[in-house]
């Protein structure tokens, strides 16, 4: 098997993929009545609770919260975990060491820094991401460590090929981020991968951050998780941090509400490293998330609904563009490398029927040989309505004929 090793690069400062589709698209007309679906933004109904819980703690407003969260935000996380991964049911708020988070993208970007601080004497630090990847993992930058991309393609299954990294590569990495359900592809890491994955982080002393914000999206089998799979089968959370947020699994990405768990001894570290520059999650906010982890009815509801337009995806795409329905998550990853390069194909979709996607090349970079794996691939967000979202699907074939 052939061996990764990364060419050396400065880091890039990473642009909003939605700011260069903006400067892509902002002298063309579309072809139709516009449906966008770029952004990843549920637009599925809010818990009907919502307010009230918000309104029930409303007097929190006026106090600073703690960088640990309350014992009432505590306690619903874990026992959120323990129903949905009985693996971890028994363990308590400090086995697991739960912090919540404004979202997971703050988490995601902090983490990085406490990451690079665990391993100092690592002299050219890297941190590990896929290829295509969600764009704030590339502020790993920051932190003084190399960003190295591994590429996630067709040729390996659309996740890292981990036993295709360079054992010198592994010898200095301080972080691997791995999403699963995975954005875009919508790929699940079996728990013989995050198993593989596991073995590497501790024989090599950096963290596995597991990205598990579409973990609840899913049309077929729950995909597993990476802490579950880690006590259950070694007892230990070490080397192993999990991200997860409400965006998805609630329809509430305004809410900026989300919390980390995981290995207790950098929790710590990464508490300490919060309590004097990260954002907290407001009482009330917790209060209701509490609310909302509590409750799976809205949960079964939301699912429903996505595999309905799952079911409209197989049924109007068939085989085109590759089509695969995704194991997890709420895109679409199109191949339409015969119509053109991901550019030319979604300002062709804007102008031929005012159906705005995201190039696929605007997730990726050029990978160690030169190519981006995201070039000949669009995103389609499957967030819209179901009659919204089987019109754009129809209208997507009979532009690109």
């Amino acid at each position: 098997m052939s061996k990764f090793s990364p060419a050396q690069s400065q880091f890039q400062m990473p642009t909003s993929p939605f700011a260069r589709l903006d400067k892509l698209l902002h002298d063309m007309e579309p072809g139709a009545q516009v449906i966008d679906l770029t952004i990843g933004e549920p637009r599925h109904p809010m818990p009907d609770f919502l307010m009230e819980a918000l309104g029930e703690a409303a007097e929190g407003f006026g106090k600073y919260p703690a960088i640990r969260g309350t014992k009432e935000f505590r306690a619903a996380v874990a026992d959120w975990l323990a129903r949905r991964y009985p693996a971890l049911a028994g363990l308590d708020g400090k086995t697991l060491g739960i912090i919540p988070l404004a979202g997971t993208r703050e988490g995601l970007f902090y983490v990085t820094f406490a990451a690079r601080s665990r391993r100092l004497e690592i002299e050219n630090p890297a941190i590990l991401v896929p290829n295509p990847f969600y764009h704030t993992y590339a502020a790993a930058g920051v932190s003084g460590a190399e960003l190295v991309l591994l590429n996630a393609d067709s040729h390996t299954g659309f996740l890292p090929d981990l036993n295709g990294v360079d054992e010198s590569l592994w010898k200095r990495t301080v972080a691997l981020f791995l999403c699963s359900p995975s954005n875009p592809q919508g790929t699940v890491a079996s728990e013989s991968y995050l198993l593989r994955a596991l073995e590497l982080a501790r024989a090599h002393d950096f963290l596995l951050l597991a990205d598990e914000c579409y973990s609840e999206i899913y049309t077929r089998n729950p995909p597993p998780g990476a802490l579950e799979t880690a006590w259950q089968h070694t007892g230990s959370l070490a080397n192993v941090i999990s991200m997860q947020s409400l965006s998805k699994r609630s329809n509430l990405p305004g809410l900026r509400a989300g919390y980390c768990t995981g290995d207790p001894e950098f929790i710590d570290a990464f508490a300490s490293f919060r309590n004097v520059t990260a954002p907290q999650l407001p009482v009330p906010i917790q209060h209701a998330c509490a609310r909302i982890l509590a409750d799976e009815e809205h949960v079964e509801a939301n699912r429903a609904m996505y595999r309905e337009k799952f079911d409209a995806a197989d049924r109007i795409l068939g085989n085109r563009y590759g089509y695969r329905r995704p194991e997890g998550g709420f895109f679409l990853w199109l191949d339409i490398g015969d119509y053109g390069d991901s550019e030319s194909v979604v300002k062709t979709l804007w102008k031929g029927c005012g159906v705005k996607v995201l190039p696929g090349s605007y997730l990726a970079r050029d990978g160690a040989d030169g190519t981006n794996p995201g070039e000949n691939f669009i995103r389609v967000a499957m967030v819209d309505d179901l009659a919204t979202t089987e019109d754009a699907l129809a209208r997507i074939v009979a532009t690109l004929t």
